[in-house]
């Protein structure tokens, strides 16, 4: 049916070209090749794909919905109106678009010569840092992927994205600065601890305990400090989940990460989620001594605080600092020992704490793998982790030499995983072929 009204016409080839546009947003499963080893998990792939075919779908009805109308009541619409309804649609559009980008802009590095096969492999560390034994949730899909900058970031799954809909996988930002050592792990379990954190709804949960704290202040010196946990919580529960995956290879690698000149080290920034960077170190240690008593907590505080002597900064900064410093040993016994809703009676440190990762365990790994190195490569991703960092601040592993290392074990995790997916496709294609097979030649032939 034609149109009378030029603006019409001009509206309707608009909506008729975003349909065009739409037929180039395919599944990324036609679009990007990789090595086997390098590619996403079926998992985060099918939920990707099956995130974008429903957006895909739902936009397409709405355009089509919008040209009917445009068609027959909406032609004695005024052309206000009619422009107004198509911008509405053509902004959704854009919508789908910058997701499509911004799960391509991650996928497309899967054909980079190396670091595909890397990202895979730190995605099996990530998902495994994410399990709890419990059955407290149902894991989301993790994807990695690097981005310039010395800090990682996430993009948690189950979150709104621009257009309303929610974010199908997690998704990790990994700085390049990072690959590869124990660093790499402190930056990831962090992300990770994010993501575990909104699952279980800890950040409210915790900060509900903090304002009843605050409430109990007795000078205004303590409630700016009872204040400033509150307000740096999400942070500082993120710490604490991946020092209770990997002890204190999250410590060591959070310390390369802030160590910055002195200005913005004691720096007590309000609107920042962060905890002031010496803070933050000073309750790393603080943390992993709760979890993992040993004297190398302190002694990694000590030479944080020679790097940095607290003296050293304004007459202004230093008492807030003292104050947090006075406090700190009971935010961190509060924070081990809340229990929330969603753990099911048990406390954070309980939850969160990995069996085996006190210094003797680790060390004693460590001269177990030397001696069978077939062991090591075996080993789970967080337990590779945590020896290579806890070896690292014992002085018993070299930073090129750890390097080297991880680099050839993130490999290996991939090869195991897809190995692992290989495996169960031909133990599906086996069943398949048993349900379909022929009868055999003596039993007797079905009659209808």
């Amino acid at each position: 049916m034609s149109v009378d009204s030029p603006a019409t016409w001009m509206i309707e080839q608009e909506a008729l070209a975003l349909l065009s546009r739409l037929d180039s947003v395919k599944p990324f499963s036609l679009l990007e090749t990789m090595l086997p080893a390098a590619a996403l998990s079926p998992v985060a792939q099918s939920a990707i794909d099956r995130f974008l075919v429903e957006e895909r779908g739902a936009l397409r009805g709405d355009v089509n919905r919008f040209v009917t109308w445009l068609r027959g009541p909406g032609r004695a619409a005024s052309a206000e109106e009619q422009q107004r309804r198509f911008v509405l649609i053509r902004l959704r559009f854009n919508a789908t678009l910058s997701h499509f980008d911004m799960f391509s802009d991650a996928i497309s590095q899967r054909s980079e010569n190396g670091t595909g096969v890397m990202l895979s492999g730190l995605e099996v560390a990530a998902a495994e840092a994410l399990s709890l034994p419990g059955g407290f949730y149902d894991d989301p899909p993790m994807i990695c992927y690097l981005d310039r900058g010395p800090g990682a970031a996430i993009r948690r799954a189950r979150t709104r994205l621009p257009g309303g809909r929610e974010n199908p996988v997690a998704m990790i930002r990994v700085p390049r600065e990072r690959m590869v050592g124990n660093g790499i792990a402190s930056s990831l379990f962090h992300e990770v601890g994010h993501q575990g954190a909104a699952l279980l709804g800890l950040v409210d949960s915790v900060r509900g305990a903090l304002d009843a704290r605050i409430a109990q202040a007795r000078t205004p010196q303590e409630r700016q400090a009872w204040t400033l946990w509150s307000r740096w919580i999400s942070e500082i529960v993120a710490d604490f989940w991946a020092i209770g995956r990997v002890g204190i290879t999250s410590t060591m690698g959070l310390l390369a990460v802030v160590s910055l000149p002195g200005y913005f080290v004691f720096r007590v920034n309000t609107d920042d989620p962060h905890p002031t960077p010496w803070v933050r170190v000073m309750l790393s240690c603080a943390m992993g001594h709760a979890l993992f008593p040993h004297p190398q907590w302190g002694r990694l505080a000590a030479c944080w605080q020679a790097f940095y002597p607290l003296q050293s900064t304004n007459d202004e900064v230093r008492p807030v600092i003292a104050q947090l410093l006075q406090t700190m040993p009971e935010f961190v016994a509060l924070l081990a020992g809340h229990r929330p809703p969603s753990l099911r009676g048990q406390s954070l440190g309980e939850a969160l704490r990995s069996p085996g990762l006190e210094a003797h365990r680790l060390l004693a790994i460590l001269e177990a793998w030397r001696r069978e190195p077939a062991r090591m490569r075996d080993a789970s991703p967080t337990l590779v982790f945590a020896v290579c960092g806890q070896a690292r601040a014992a002085g018993r592993l070299g930073a090129r030499a750890e390097s080297a290392l991880l680099t050839r074990l993130i490999t290996r995790w991939a090869l195991r995983s897809t190995d692992d997916i290989t495996a169960l496709c031909a133990q599906r294609s086996d069943d398949a072929q048993r349900r379909i097979a022929p009868l055999p030649a003596t039993a007797p032939v079905p009659t209808h």
